[in-house]
């Protein structure tokens, strides 16, 4: 019954989680796949014809509109490169599009704290400036060629068709808002709304349910002892940001998904800093480096490993010292992590409204082809590289 009863309070907090963030979900999601409805794939990829401030700021705020999930967003950044996109700002683009999503921003304010979304937006801006210095440094010409090389024989795979798909609308019709609310854009959004619910639902309720375990199972003392709490100095901040990153490797989730985790180990005792390279890494977890290998080789797989590690942890101390500069750190550990209660309040309507949002993009989603579009992701792109969808 002890057994019992511990998995039940695991699944207990791993709902209450989610009924806190469900209407950030459906919103973070809902604004991306209006924004892929409006801006054509094309538009994107020819903005980034080399890696300049101006145009890494240009990849930042584009990736950060064009929400993908960890797996998406390296086949994207893939197909950019191989269409002539820069190298350096197809890779800042793809770490945008995971890491400075609005969903991200706001499920972070939720359950841990508004000086989270706040770090989280510096600090990626600061770690993809951070990355696109060191492979100014040390990104050979060589290795870039064995790279695009390698990226020429490479295969089709499920997320590269989730991520070819372009079903924009037309420009041609009007301006953003009659694009996005004539038949064709409505549709668009809704395709882009579910793709994208599809290929990141499981990372979430993996990330979810390993929260909870950990938040109902992991001793505090545990905690407070592997990340150096109580130790003096600036060792438990450097030790933060340093192991974060492995932390997320091991945990096989994507971004939006450690955000729950991220909770845990706040409440647990890692530092401001390590929070946040630690929700950095998902794109460095065992899977992804799997897809660097298949893409780019084993050469440059090991140097996107390192170089990001090196920023991530870079950027997660210069947050740490920065914000506790200006006294931007919580001083109290208090993060959602509790059992499940749902209560008449603010977050019962906000997930009532944003459901029936869900449920009408939903069904346009199967009533307009939806199913075959699924079936789509299964398949390879034109020779263009793209799977054009009519709406």
């Amino acid at each position: 019954m002890e057994v019992v009863d511990q998995i039940g309070r695991a699944l207990s907090m791993s709902f209450g989680m989610f009924w806190e963030i469900l209407w950030a979900l459906v919103l973070g999601f809902g604004l991306s796949a209006v924004v892929q409805a409006v801006v054509t794939r094309g538009e994107m990829e020819s903005l980034f014809p080399d890696s300049k401030p101006i145009t890494l700021l240009k990849a930042c705020a584009l990736g950060a509109a064009s929400s993908s999930c960890s797996y998406a967003a390296t086949a994207i950044a893939r197909s950019m490169i191989k269409q002539g996109a820069n190298f350096t700002s197809s890779i800042a683009f793809e770490f945008a599009s995971t890491n400075l999503v609005i969903e991200l921003g706001i499920i972070l304010w939720l359950l841990i704290g508004w000086q989270f979304t706040l770090a989280e937006f510096l600090g990626g801006l600061i770690m993809v400036f951070i990355l696109a210095y060191l492979f100014k440094l040390f990104l050979k010409p060589q290795m870039l060629s064995d790279a695009k090389e390698e990226l020429a024989k490479g295969k089709h795979g499920k997320m590269e068709g989730h991520a070819a798909m372009d079903m924009s609308v037309d420009p041609k019709i009007g301006g953003v808002w009659k694009r996005l609310l004539s038949k064709e854009g409505l549709t668009a959004t809704s395709h882009y709304f579910a793709m994208d619910v599809a290929s990141v639902w499981k990372d979430i309720v993996i990330g979810l349910l390993i929260s909870g375990a950990l938040a109902a199972w992991v001793p505090h003392h545990f905690w407070q002892q592997f990340f150096l709490v109580g130790d003096q100095g600036i060792l438990p901040k450097i030790w933060g940001a340093f192991i974060g990153p492995l932390v997320s490797m091991l945990s096989f989730v994507c971004s939006i998904g450690n955000v729950p985790l991220a909770a845990v180990l706040w409440n647990g005792g890692i530092s401001f800093g390590g929070v946040i390279s630690f929700i950095f890494a998902d794109l460095l977890i065992l899977p992804i480096l799997n897809i660097y290998r298949k893409y780019y080789g084993w050469k440059m797989m090991s140097f996107l490993f390192t170089t990001s590690y090196i920023a991530m942890v870079i950027a997660g101390l210069i947050i740490e010292f920065l914000f506790g500069a200006v006294h931007l750190i919580p001083a109290d550990r208090h993060a959602f992590v509790r059992e499940a209660s749902v209560q008449f309040n603010y977050t019962t309507v906000l997930n009532g409204l944003f459901i029936i949002v869900a449920s009408f993009l939903t069904i346009r989603f199967y009533r307009t082809g939806g199913q075959e579009m699924m079936k789509m992701m299964e398949m390879p792109p034109d020779e263009h590289g793209h799977h054009h969808c009519a709406h």
